[in-house]
């Protein structure tokens, strides 16, 4: 007879070993569910709330294979028009989040490649950097007291409407010190304040202790051009000023022909420039908007330097080679090789949703990479458009960012419906 306590011992043992098998499992089944959490948590936060699909199509995430979505509800997939919704899943099981759709007719657009130049005036003068006033009673400053800030609109003085300098400093000078009523924008918002003027003891005449601009002017390239409105889009993001990087709000604008004329090739921390001239005195287009997305107008003759081609949305477009148009030298564009790196879908940055990385030898030859001036240049992927060059990268200028077409599309949207029904 074998003792008692010996099949106890190998029962407490054998307990042990499965008590600690017990806590490795759960360990590892933690560890795998905190992943899984994880994976799912940064796949939702970088999807869009919205898409796009053509009649027929359903979505899909290009060379994504480990995203798929289901329709919800009984909505019909790949309808005629019209909205639905679906669920994104991961590896095709895992809910990761639920998306709104619409049915849209594909559009066609020129892609265009083409340098051109901006002249903008603005609505109200923007207000670039405050300066101290000497008076024989001391250093103040007016704006300030006001309440004004740097990135402000001034868009009113006294009831009267203001859009260049000449117009704020006659009405400052013809002030004789007395109080101004002041309408001003600040991040959107309008207010009202009042400015008093002060004399300058190492100046002739009233001073309000701020510098305004009304107007720019730069190079930059085409996008694309619609032969159905004959609008186009560029830069693929807005001109902004060059002190307070605002916004700078568009009251009119002139489009004119560039010839590119020189190079200022980019290095790592100092980015480089297309340099140019305006070509000719007339005017080719009207500048309308001035967006986060681009600048938008239209052009008064068609554009026919490229065939039209369809545009792809943003779920189209896949991390690999690509090609851009580009203009380096003269007014006439060519094509350069480039990688897709990254595409992004998250709709907090609307002018930066693929990384880009210039390949083409003779690009890279010629400018380093991306360039000042580029910005809005094409990007062409199978057969379709699918966004513009919008920044480059300082320390590293062969990468840069780019828009997804279908956003600058969204942005001329307004102007192509007018110019439509015209």
């Amino acid at each position: 007879m074998r003792p008692w306590h010996s099949n106890c011992v190998a029962f407490y043992t054998g307990g042990i070993e499965m008590k600690k098998w017990i806590q490795r499992a759960a360990a590892s089944l933690l560890a795998i569910s905190t992943v899984a959490f994880a994976a799912v948590g940064y796949t939702g936060s970088s999807l869009a709330d919205h898409y796009s699909v053509f009649s027929g199509d359903t979505l899909s995430f290009g060379n994504t294979g480990f995203l798929s979505s289901a329709v919800t509800g009984s909505e019909q997939r790949g309808a005629s028009n019209g909205s639905y919704q679906v669920d994104v899943k991961l590896f095709g099981m895992v809910p990761v989040k639920k998306v709104s759709v619409d049915v849209v007719d594909r559009q066609t657009v020129v892609p265009c490649g083409t340098p051109f130049g901006v002249k903008m005036f603005t609505q109200g003068v923007l207000v670039v950097s405050m300066s101290d006033v000497e008076t024989a009673d001391g250093t103040v400053n007016p704006a300030k007291q006001a309440g004004i800030q740097v990135g402000d609109v001034i868009t009113q003085i006294e009831g009267k409407q203001v859009n260049t300098n000449e117009q704020v400093s006659e009405m400052v000078e013809n002030s004789n010190g007395q109080p101004l009523k002041i309408t001003a924008i600040h991040k959107n918002e309008t207010y009202e304040t009042t400015l008093t003027p002060v004399v300058s003891v190492s100046h002739t005449g009233y001073r309000a202790g701020m510098w305004v601009r009304d107007s720019s002017a730069g190079i930059g390239t085409l996008t694309f051009y619609s032969p159905q409105s004959g609008v186009f889009g560029g830069l693929g993001h807005a001109i902004c000023d060059v002190d307070t990087g605002e916004i700078m709000p568009l009251m009119t604008g002139e489009v004119v022909d560039v010839s590119i004329n020189d190079v200022v090739k980019a290095q790592s921390g100092s980015p480089g420039e297309l340099r140019g001239s305006f070509a000719g005195a007339q005017d080719v287009g009207r500048l309308m908007q001035n967006t986060e997305t681009g600048i938008y107008g239209v052009l008064f003759e068609a554009y026919t330097g490229h065939e039209a081609m369809p545009i792809a949305l943003k779920q189209e477009v896949q991390e690999g080679e690509a090609e851009i148009l580009a203009t380096i030298d003269g007014d006439t564009p060519k094509k350069y090789s480039i990688k897709i790196e990254k595409v992004s879908y998250s709709e907090k940055a609307k002018t930066k949703n693929m990384v880009v990385k210039v390949t083409d030898p003779a690009l890279l030859e010629k400018t380093g990479g991306i360039v000042q001036g580029m910005s809005g240049s094409p990007i062409l992927q199978n057969g379709h458009i699918v966004g513009a060059v919008t920044h480059v990268f300082v320390n590293d200028p062969t990468r840069g960012y780019g828009i997804f077409i279908e956003n600058m599309l969204d942005g001329a949207q307004e102007i192509i419906e007018e110019q439509q029904t015209q």
